[in-house]
């Protein structure tokens, strides 16, 4: 797609949120100029002009020009339906501009509203508070501290989680039909999107990781793959798992390393015809190839850019993607300046992968199969109060669930003596304070044990060492 300068091509759900507000002076000088030339017959805005002068003139009380000037622009990029357009102010467009470069304080997750309530868009970034407390996508936020968040705009929730690094907020969560509450500590977001190494497994296999699509990920995908052949790969897992997306120029360079000069890396569509398409070659990848066997690993995390780069790998150059179904964002957004502090979040058009196919709301569905056991999936366990025996709820009956994952004869939603008896043989294994009852050391303990055992049972990650093993030995 042809770059405009003051345009910023993203494809990514990284700006869904924490981006939302209201603010700037385009209307006012507008406003001021249109004044003189417009006509009720002829100006389409006549009402909003009409509105506009109605309530500074008689309002009773003094309103702010930018408080109704931001309404309006907010208002009209939320008419569209969109969740992925939407006006930016100072702050929301200082956020965006964090949210792609190396850092920025928070814990880690997008929000965006839908039906009144904030709800976290798509997985938090590995490593990041939210993320090492067990957040996911879709969870909806019900309280920050001791604001609920029922019908509040999306900024002054954002506003109310952000905070000073090391300082505590509180969310309440609903995660399906379950509610629970977490307390993170907020922290600085350091953002090297991509991480490598040789898989301990097989030292000809190096393991990449995409974290995101960032201002500098194709060259540090480079320079890893570079790396990493110095140190014996000949194949690579790439890992895009938990991926939201990003720049749009940078996945076109990283897909067209593992095309074919002239392949599809993806096509842009409007609503009635194709605007363009991009095609491997010198002027994304600077002559730099990757030859070698490759798997691409995704899940339901994966989005919009991270999507983009595994279909056009699997379509173009036939490499397995493995793992679950992905996200289906298959929208564009440009970032355009409406001054030097406000912006303007729009999808300008739909994006189709090589074999012109619309994934939105879809998803990639992967050419290999492979996910966490089901126990990965479980909501946290409950850190505001303490589980006994005789207790009977839908957080025993989740206790229970952790403990027989850890290998335990536990089940059901109540707590029973072998529930009690798991919990003093767990307590005493981890040199814990020896009670049979749940409170906060214990069920930190627990999902620390159990993150290890998921880490361990990584399917996707095991079924992608298999793929390249036989492809490797095939060749030889």
């Amino acid at each position: 797609m042809k770059k405009i300068s003051i345009k910023l091509y993203l494809i990514s759900l990284l700006a869904a949120a924490l981006l939302f507000g209201g603010g700037g002076y385009l209307y006012g000088t507008l406003h001021e100029l249109q004044k003189e030339s417009r006509s009720p017959q002829t100006d389409e805005l006549a009402k909003v002009h009409q509105l506009y002068d109605e309530i500074k003139s008689s309002y009773y009380r003094d309103v702010d020009s930018k408080t109704l000037v931001n309404g309006a622009l907010k208002g009209m990029t939320e008419a569209l339906g969109d969740p992925y357009t939407t006006f930016l102010d100072e702050e929301g467009s200082s956020q965006l501009n964090q949210s792609l470069s190396d850092s920025f304080e928070g814990i880690g997750a997008t929000l965006q509203i839908k039906n009144d309530y904030p709800e976290i868009a798509q997985a938090p970034i590995k490593d990041t508070p939210a993320a090492k407390k067990g957040l996911r996508a879709k969870d909806i936020i019900l309280k920050v501290d001791d604001m609920a968040t029922k019908g509040k705009k999306l900024d002054e929730v954002v506003s109310k989680i952000r905070g000073k690094k090391g300082t505590e907020v509180t969310l309440e969560i609903r995660r399906g039909h379950e509610t629970f509450t977490t307390s993170l500590k907020r922290a600085k977001i350091s953002i090297h999107t991509v991480t490598d190494k040789i898989s301990v497994d097989d030292k000809q296999i190096g393991v990449i990781q995409i974290a995101s699509f960032g201002e500098n990920t194709a060259k540090e995908l480079k320079d890893a793959i570079v790396s990493l052949r110095k140190q014996g790969a000949k194949s690579f897992i790439l890992d895009v798992r938990q991926n939201p997306g990003g720049l749009l120029d940078q996945v076109e360079e990283m897909a067209s390393m593992f095309l074919k000069d002239g392949q599809t890396i993806v096509e842009f569509k409007d609503n009635h015809r194709t605007v363009s398409k991009a095609v491997a070659g010198e002027k994304f990848d600077q002559g730099f190839k990757v030859s070698e066997p490759s798997v691409v690993l995704v899940d339901g995390g994966s989005a919009s850019a991270a999507e983009i780069f595994a279909a056009a790998l699997n379509e173009s150059a036939n490499i397995p993607i493995i793992g679950t179904t992905t996200f289906g964002k298959g929208t564009v957004q440009t970032i355009s300046p409406i001054d030097d502090k406000s912006s303007l979040k729009l999808t300008v058009s739909k994006w189709l992968t090589p074999k012109g196919h619309w994934i939105h709301e879809k998803g990639l569905t992967p050419t290999i199969k492979a996910d966490f056991p089901d126990y990965a999936y479980l909501a946290p366990l409950p850190r505001d109060k303490e589980l006994k025996e005789g207790q009977t709820s839908a957080e025993v009956k989740r206790l229970n669930r952790f403990l027989a994952a850890l290998g335990y004869d536990t089940k059901e939603d109540v707590f029973t003596a072998e529930t009690t008896n798991a919990l003093k043989d767990f307590q005493s294994k981890h040199k814990l304070s020896v009670t049979g009852i749940l409170n906060k050391e214990t069920a930190d303990a627990i999902e620390n044990e159990l993150a290890l055992q998921i880490r361990a049972h990584d399917a996707a990650y095991n079924r992608g060492l298999t793929e390249l093993k036989k492809e490797m030995t095939a060749k030889k």
